[in-house]
């Protein structure tokens, strides 16, 4: 048992957070621990009855069987992949960031009378780490197909519109468009989004904290890959020649 804890400690906190919480909730809900209605979004219970928790469980109810274990999987590969590398030794930043798309998916998905946001947040989590993949990655679809990372959000809109019709495919292209937003505002212009300081205070196993090395603090850009067929550590570009020194 304590072997299993250790491995868990192991996983960076926010993607632990996502992981657990779907977990908690989807779990509860099939063994009827809880009713599904009471962690829905209803927006009048909610701005109405102050029953604040629906702001949380109704990101976190997956559906049952084989495709909630695929949709799990593919958070945690996501949410894994974005805070070790995009977000490294930025986790707070990465929930505070993470905390204001979860407002605007809520925002983005109104007008479709959303009651459930785990496949638009799967979605906007996808945008995001697509766009901040390496360029040529390739990138697996539940482990049958491969397809470049620059094309998953829209693989995974296609899906949803093929298996669960048009609704479906607007609340995944809300879920886009939000994650479009967060690349846009804090990794492709200068807003920036750092989390507030008692965010970073709280004890997370040293994962928390902002990275900073030399006085220079931001954001963390993962290196394309060098070209294939490349040696390791070699240069690659033009060959200028050792040159002539001037007066020879």
């Amino acid at each position: 048992m304590d072997q299993i804890i250790a491995e868990i400690k192991k996983i960076p906190p926010v993607t632990r957070f996502l992981c657990g919480s779907s977990l908690g909730v989807t779990l509860s809900v099939l063994m009827k621990a809880v009713s599904p209605y009471s962690v829905l979004f209803v927006k009048e219970l909610v701005t109405k009855n102050f029953q604040l928790w629906r702001l949380y469980t109704s990101f976190f109810l997956g559906g049952g069987g084989i495709n909630y274990i695929f949709e799990f999987v593919m958070l945690y590969r996501t949410a894994n992949d974005l805070e070790a590398r995009s977000y490294t030794h930025r986790s707070a930043d990465l929930a505070w960031q993470l905390f204001w798309a979860c407002g605007g998916i809520i925002l983005a998905t109104m007008p479709l009378r959303t009651y459930i946001f785990a496949r638009p947040l799967l979605v906007c989590l996808i945008y995001l780490y697509s766009a901040l993949a390496p360029p040529g990655s390739l990138t697996s679809i539940m482990g049958l197909i491969s397809v470049p990372v620059t094309y998953y959000p829209y693989v995974m809109v296609g899906l949803d519109l093929i298996m669960a019709g048009p609704q479906a495919a607007a609340q995944s292209v809300a879920g886009a468009v939000v994650g479009h937003l967060w690349w846009w505002t804090v990794w492709g212009g200068e807003l920036g989004s750092q989390a507030p300081e008692w965010l970073r205070k709280l004890p997370t196993g040293g994962r928390w904290r902002r990275s900073c090395w030399l006085g220079a603090c931001g954001v963390h850009v993962t290196a394309p890959r060098p070209p294939a067929g490349s040696p390791s550590g070699t240069a690659t570009g033009h060959t200028w020649g050792s040159g002539t020194r001037l007066g020879n």
